[in-house]
């Protein structure tokens, strides 16, 4: 099993390794919900991400946590939330941007944490700032998905993306992937992806696209 997420997703991965079916990813399914920042002059300076994981992988990242019932606090999930920045840094956050089709570097992310809600449901909040802030005069958009599948990344339904300090007539669409490729990764083997080959991006086969626009 893919044991680079070993220590990005404690406790789930030690789940999946236990668990001796063949089965079809992903493994991990996260809730998205994204804010463009954009900057005094009007150029967008970044993203502040709010990643809602699953029921699974949240009971596994809360085992142990907490007292009385309650769910842990932030300070309790502090190291898990600092491995797992650490981590997504050797998969670029999940995070893919784009304008005139050049790929935008970020820096590494600030003010993250992690917080359990009542249901003991974990979301992995961070910003990630961009090296060069661009001009929004120009399309700039961005893919969240994990290019192996192991993780599956989908857009909130309602309210998934937001504006921040944006100038007036800004605009943003979220373009969902096609349903009858998503379909199809239903029918695919965990063998499939164990004999994928370095460096392919199946991932973004499937990921929606966000799209800024600003007069």
């Amino acid at each position: 099993m893919n044991a680079r997420f070993a220590s990005l997703f404690i406790g789930f991965a030690i789940f999946v390794l236990s668990a001796r079916t063949a089965v079809a990813h992903p493994h991990v399914w996260v809730a998205v919900r994204s804010e463009v920042i954009f900057a005094s002059d009007g150029k967008i300076k970044g993203i502040r991400h709010a990643w809602v994981f699953d029921e699974m992988y949240s009971a596994f990242a809360t085992q142990g946590l907490g007292q009385d019932g309650k769910p842990p606090t932030r300070e309790e999930l502090a190291p898990l939330a600092k491995t797992n920045i650490e981590s997504l840094a050797e998969f670029d956050y999940f995070t893919f941007a784009k304008q005139d089709n050049a790929k935008l570097a970020f820096l590494a992310p600030v003010d993250f944490s992690l917080e359990a809600d009542e249901a003991k449901i974990v979301t992995l909040r961070f910003t990630l700032l961009l090296q060069t802030p661009v001009a929004a005069r120009k399309p700039f958009s961005f893919q969240v998905y994990d290019p192996t599948y192991f993780v599956a990344f989908d857009f909130e339904k309602q309210n998934p993306l937001t504006l921040a300090d944006a100038p007036s007539g800004c605009s943003a669409s979220v373009n969902e992937s096609k349903p009858l490729l998503a379909a199809d990764t239903q029918k695919l083997s965990e063998a499939f992806f164990q004999n994928m080959s370095p460096g392919a991006d199946f991932g973004v086969k499937l990921a929606a696209r966000v799209i800024v626009a600003c007069p």
